[in-house]
């Protein structure tokens, strides 16, 4: 019996063990995979610091008044509440229901690399990954974690770099009587700032492989790749590919691939965003229900060679 194994079945037996490391980390365990190092402690929030997360420009055009107005200038010194509890990073609003969120930062920044981060999110909250983030600046290129009605996963947002969105679709979400949620619903990508300009994925996974890969009202591991000058960005879902966008190439208003390098800089910062309230969103829309969080744990980096 020949029991040497062919060159296929080889890389077949490599690429299960490399998806199966994967999957082993979005099931908890602790260890990094091989080439990764960590982020995270599990114990501290050594290693990051909070940064405020302005509402922006609409909070006064949206509402003019002197509550409007007063929410905007305590949106700028809102960092947010970060916590540790039980190995897991815990995001949410400052104080909760306030409607003011905040970004928790990489004290490191990183040029190309990898990252493995899993996420819990609750229903709704709008939340995300920022990579390629200036220090003490509202900017970065972020990965969507929009976990809320017609937010959108995996693809991208330019924050502070044109307000650009690469999103395939977003979703809607079913419910119980009690508000637990029950399924998530494909549509068609919408924002509730009809300025932002949606711009399209170089890949985009179809809905359908999406919800397969999605484990919901569960933890899901998010994998970002980002490599280049301007980023070329890459996310995966539990092991599934889901976006690509090549940032240097984006052709869009407001959108100047030189003055956004000059902007970010060839290495940046890593957050987590817990985003404000909608109370003061132009269609009214919650972004982040009261009292909720999102969760965060085994943050994993592997520099890549630039």
């Amino acid at each position: 019996m020949n029991t040497i194994p062919s060159r296929r079945q080889f890389l077949r037996a490599s690429s299960a063990l490399v998806i199966a490391g994967f999957v082993s980390s979005a099931r908890g365990d602790k260890t990094p995979p091989e080439g990764f190092r960590s982020l995270f402690d599990g114990k501290t929030l050594s290693g990051w610091h909070p940064m405020p997360r302005p509402q922006g420009g609409n909070a006064q055009k949206a509402k003019k008044s002197d509550d409007a107005n007063s929410f905007y200038e305590r949106s700028l010194k809102s960092r947010g509440r970060w916590t540790v509890q039980d190995g897991v990073i815990v995001g949410e609003q400052d104080p909760p229901g306030s409607g003011l969120g905040g970004y928790l930062v990489s004290d490191e920044a990183f040029g190309d690399f990898e990252l493995l981060i899993e996420a819990r999110p609750a229903w709704p909250v709008d939340t995300g990954v920022l990579v390629r983030t200036a220090a003490a600046r509202n900017v970065g290129f972020q990965v969507l974690i929009d976990h809320r009605p017609h937010g959108g996963i995996g693809g991208f947002y330019g924050n502070g770099l044109g307000s650009f969105h690469a999103w395939a679709y977003g979703f809607t979400g079913e419910t119980d009587e009690d508000g637990h949620l029950t399924r998530l619903v494909p549509e068609k990508p919408a924002e509730p700032n009809r300025t932002n300009i949606t711009i399209p994925l170089d890949f985009a996974a179809p809905a359908e492989a999406f919800l397969r890969a999605w484990k919901l009202n569960d933890w899901n591991q998010i994998r970002i790749r980002s490599v280049g000058e301007l980023p070329q960005l890459t996310t995966w879902i539990n092991g599934e590919k889901i976006a690509e966008l090549d940032t240097a190439k984006i052709e869009a208003p407001g959108y100047d691939a030189k003055a956004v390098l000059g902007r970010i800089g060839r290495s940046g910062h890593i957050a987590l965003e817990v985003h404000s309230n909608g109370r003061t969103d132009p269609l009214g829309q919650d972004r982040w229900a009261p009292g909720a969080v999102c969760r965060w744990r085994n943050i994993y980096i592997k520099p890549l060679a630039q």
